[in-house]
């Protein structure tokens, strides 16, 4: 079904596919096709929750002591490392779409939002105060998604999970190059 799916919202555009469409492309029935997927959104966005346990659970394997940022990334590289292993042209192609379709551009700004959230609660509770881990959750996220878009332009046979490790590094001296003056 999601190959069917992918394949006419390339052909036909997001908008222009129906659930009716992708159940006859696969040869299923539309009761098939909603038990598998709440929506046709769903075929580009099933996997989400894969993604942010991986991520929560490396969180939690990440040694104590470890500084906030240090956990999230080395979190997002490992969960990235397993989720995203020989999927960059399925990734290509579905952010090709996603890129073409503002609903699924907003849909794919709430998912990075609900894994910020879910990463800044596995840090706090990893003892970090609340806002050193929510600044790290989302300096995370801000890298990760820098990565990605790195990971899908670039020709190179680079791992997600090491760009992820090289923005974050990419980050930190962005960040040292300012500081805030206060009257």
């Amino acid at each position: 079904m999601q190959t069917a799916a992918v394949e006419l919202f390339l052909e036909k555009g997001f908008d222009e596919t129906s659930v009716a469409d992708i159940t006859e492309r696969a040869d299923v029935t539309e009761r098939t096709f909603y038990r598998h997927f709440g929506d046709k959104r769903e075929v580009l966005f099933d996997r989400e929750r894969t993604l942010e346990r991986a991520t929560i659970e490396a969180v939690a394997d990440t040694p104590a002591g470890v500084a906030p940022l240090d956990a999230a990334a080395h979190a997002l590289a490992a969960a990235s490392s397993r989720f995203f292993v020989d999927r960059l042209d399925h990734a290509r192609i579905r952010q090709r779409i996603i890129d073409a379709t503002p609903e699924l551009h907003e849909r794919e700004l709430l998912k990075m939002t609900s894994l910020a959230d879910a990463l800044a609660v596995a840090l706090e509770a990893r003892g970090h105060a609340p806002v050193r881990a929510r600044l790290a959750a989302d300096m995370a996220i801000a890298a990760f998604t820098a990565a990605f878009d790195r990971w899908l332009s670039d020709d190179t046979d680079t791992e997600l999970g090491a760009l992820v490790l090289d923005t974050v590094d990419e980050l930190r001296s962005v960040a040292g190059e300012s500081t805030v003056r206060r009257p």
